[in-house]
């Protein structure tokens, strides 16, 4: 479970150390939607379906700071880097290229009995993933179409 936070603590360095390319509305609009979307989906497909969970069966505290720790962090680091003004290609291997490395991460976070399964299976993330970044896509598009409306 340590090599877990170790990964979300470096995560959260790149983010915070990384050259912003967004602006600061932009990063806690982000930040604050993926928390808000990592822990509507968890309770219902973790508490309510009980497809899959963090540590065991219930609320943990842990998971908490997992969720605060994880998804604002990797929301941003995707959408900072985010080819916006390039080709539809270059986007598509993007997101699959972060589709990539988060199935091989939830694999890894399997693998420690931090996260497991109950129901679920790795590959209904690998298809779960590029619509949640697409979300996170949409979101921020959004979110810049409301702030250039207000000037």
């Amino acid at each position: 479970m340590m090599y877990v936070f170790v990964c979300f603590l470096v995560f959260n360095l790149l983010a915070f150390f990384a050259p912003k390319k967004l602006v600061p509305i932009e990063i806690y609009a982000t930040c604050i939607f993926a928390y808000a979307y990592g822990v509507t989906t968890d309770l219902v497909l973790d508490l309510h379906y009980n497809l899959y969970g963090y540590l065991q069966k219930g609320f943990q505290w842990l998971s908490l700071l997992a969720v605060i720790m994880y998804f604002p962090s990797i929301s941003f680091l995707f959408l900072n880097f985010y080819p916006f003004n390039k080709a539809l290609g270059r986007k598509v291997l993007y997101i699959l290229s972060w589709t990539l490395f988060s199935v091989v991460f939830e694999w890894f976070v399997v693998n420690t009995d931090f996260f497991y399964y109950n129901g679920w299976k790795l590959l209904y993330s690998a298809l779960v993933y590029p619509i949640i970044f697409l979300i996170l896509v949409s979101n921020l598009k959004l979110v810049r179409k409301i702030v250039s409306s207000k000037r």
